[in-house]
């Protein structure tokens, strides 16, 4: 039987977190959750922000639990995030402002402007990522156009997961997976996307390191060991990508399979060996996202789960909290077939009062209007 090791996995989705120990026996590995907690971006005056301090102390929380579960013995530590948003860091490798939500509006009208900078074709030809506004090669767009001071004061980009794998160890790297949802790699060279980057006038020096999946990046830092009570422990680059690791954990036995991948949003696709970029795949706006071992997700972004994520949001500000379990039972008490609303519709591409946005949306369809909220639920789903 081969040595049994634990391992700490970190899952940061758009909408919670959970902090997992896996136990290796030697044949099989046993998943536990440790520790569950909500990711919720907050509003202020600049804008949507992700809480990302908050989000390092649940993590560190997390890996604390798993470290006493396991009696203090690590083999190594993972984290995964969404993907395509970012944080930027200055000289001193200090965080500058709150990382922006890409459904912050401010990146609403950048396709526009990244076209009158470069053609659509030549962006796909560069980078073979599917067109999204919420992507941070416009996120750091609208920062230039904006005159944002955070840009002109960055020393170094990174993708979130990378944000927290740097605080966790000290090493400034992005990961493939995750950084190919910026919008701002070449997945042929599997290198930056240097001309694109050079032509948008982003400073080319701000961007690190690319690691490939499976990186060990450093031990964990000494002062954050002593803090969640485990020592020497690697910290470990998976797919970084949450749906990078998802696809890779597919049980699949054949080659050639389909997944579908659900939460805030559902990935469709397949995956390759090749990145998929020709005119094709331009015109249906696939994304060639990267894969563990050498890999390529070919895949659609499809809206999943935020209408409802969202809705449930603003029910809960207004002292309606409903869990997933109730608003399942809601939705099969609806009546059926009342409307039906396109959920990639540019209406609910935004935070804010959802089931606002869905009724309006409802009555311009001429299509029954509700706030109802089981007939919400059925709606979204």
């Amino acid at each position: 039987m081969s040595k049994t090791a634990n391992f700490a996995g970190v899952d940061l989705g758009a909408e919670s977190g959970r902090c997992m120990l896996g136990c290796f026996d030697g044949e099989r590995v046993q998943l536990q959750e440790v520790h569950r907690f909500a990711n919720t971006p907050v509003r202020i005056s600049t804008g949507l922000h992700w809480d990302a301090l908050r989000l390092f102390h649940e993590i560190k929380h997390g890996l604390g639990e798993c470290g006493r579960q396991s009696g203090g013995t690590l083999a190594g530590i993972g984290v995964d995030t969404w993907g395509v948003d970012c944080a930027l860091l200055g000289d001193d490798g200090a965080l500058l402002g709150n990382p922006v939500c890409y459904r912050d509006t401010r990146t609403a009208h950048m396709l526009t402007e990244a076209f009158r900078r470069m053609p659509r074709a030549e962006i796909f030809e560069q980078t073979g990522i599917q067109f999204m506004p919420i992507n941070a090669l416009y996120m750091l767009l609208a920062m230039q156009t904006g005159g944002s001071s955070i840009l002109d004061s960055a020393a170094t980009f990174l993708m979130m997961p990378d944000l927290f794998n740097y605080w966790l160890c000290g090493r400034k790297a992005c990961e493939f997976t995750d950084a190919t949802t910026a919008q701002l790699v070449n997945p042929r060279t599997r290198a930056w996307a240097t001309p694109l980057i050079e032509a948008f006038g982003f400073p080319r020096q701000i961007f690190p390191e690319l690691v490939e999946p499976g990186t060990v990046l450093a031990p964990l830092l000494s002062e954050i060991a002593a803090e969640i009570g485990v020592q020497g422990v690697p910290i470990i680059a998976p797919g970084t990508h949450d749906t990078a690791s998802a696809v890779a954990a597919v049980p699949a036995q054949a080659a050639s399979y389909a997944y579908i991948s659900s939460g805030t949003w559902s990935l469709v696709g397949v995956e390759v060996a090749q990145p998929v970029i020709n005119a094709q795949a331009l015109q249906f706006n696939l994304t060639n996202e990267g894969g563990v071992a050498g890999t390529f997700r070919l895949l659609k972004n499809v809206a999943g789960l935020w209408l409802v994520q969202e809705s449930r949001r603003d029910w809960a500000l207004r002292g309606e909290d409903f869990t997933y379990a109730q608003l399942a039972a809601m939705a099969e008490a609806a009546a059926p077939f009342g409307a039906v609303l396109d959920p990639d519709a540019p209406d609910f591409a935004y935070a804010g009062d959802m089931p606002a946005k869905i009724a309006a949306y409802c009555q311009r369809h001429k299509a029954i209007c509700t706030r109802e909220q089981r007939r919400a639920v059925a709606l979204h789903l």
